[in-house]
């Protein structure tokens, strides 16, 4: 066994174990944290940081499928204001977007361009006055508009009915 006075003696890093009359005693080198830990706590936050700004980025397709969304909305509720009103409305384009024609002073809330500037549209299967029929009728003529983006015309999206059904996105099989 070992002597009891030397045993006692021996000085230890565990917390609460220093004493005042012991002075604090470190091996050698031991200053901080190491370049290399450093360098895997920054890689750590530079792939967080980075998923993080891929899953906030928002594409033009993403837009345009938002405002696609949109529009279908204010179709679907001019076409419900037709019907109510018993006048037939339409959707038309125009250069600074779009307007809703045949809406009376009190209807003519609804918005008129687009909130992505970058948007524009062709309709695909006009109606009569070439724009897109909404009523008064419940059951109107198969209609459909697309969307797409100025600065890439690559992206589009697809706005349609069967004239039953509400204006939907159609997804195009690839």
């Amino acid at each position: 066994m070992g002597n009891p006075v030397a045993t006692a003696r021996m000085q230890t890093l565990v917390a609460g174990n220093l004493k005042r009359d012991v002075p604090a005693v470190r091996p050698a080198g031991w200053r901080g944290f190491t370049l290399l830990e450093l360098l895997v706590v920054l890689a750590i936050v530079a792939m967080g940081s980075a998923g993080v700004g891929f899953a906030l980025r928002d594409t033009s397709q993403a837009r345009l499928e938002r405002e696609a969304l949109r529009l279908g909305a204010l179709l679907e509720s001019a076409r419900v204001r037709s019907q109510a009103s018993g006048m037939p409305w339409r959707w038309q384009l125009t250069r600074e977007g779009f307007r809703f024609a045949g809406a009376t002073r009190a209807d003519a809330d609804l918005p008129q361009h687009w909130q992505d500037p970058d948007t524009s549209a062709t309709i695909d299967h006009p109606g009569a006055a070439g724009g897109l029929n909404l009523g008064p009728e419940p059951i109107i003529e198969p209609q459909s508009v697309t969307l797409f983006s100025r600065s890439q015309p690559q992206q589009t999206v697809r706005l349609a009915t069967d004239g039953v059904r509400p204006f939907a996105l159609q997804v195009e099989a690839r």
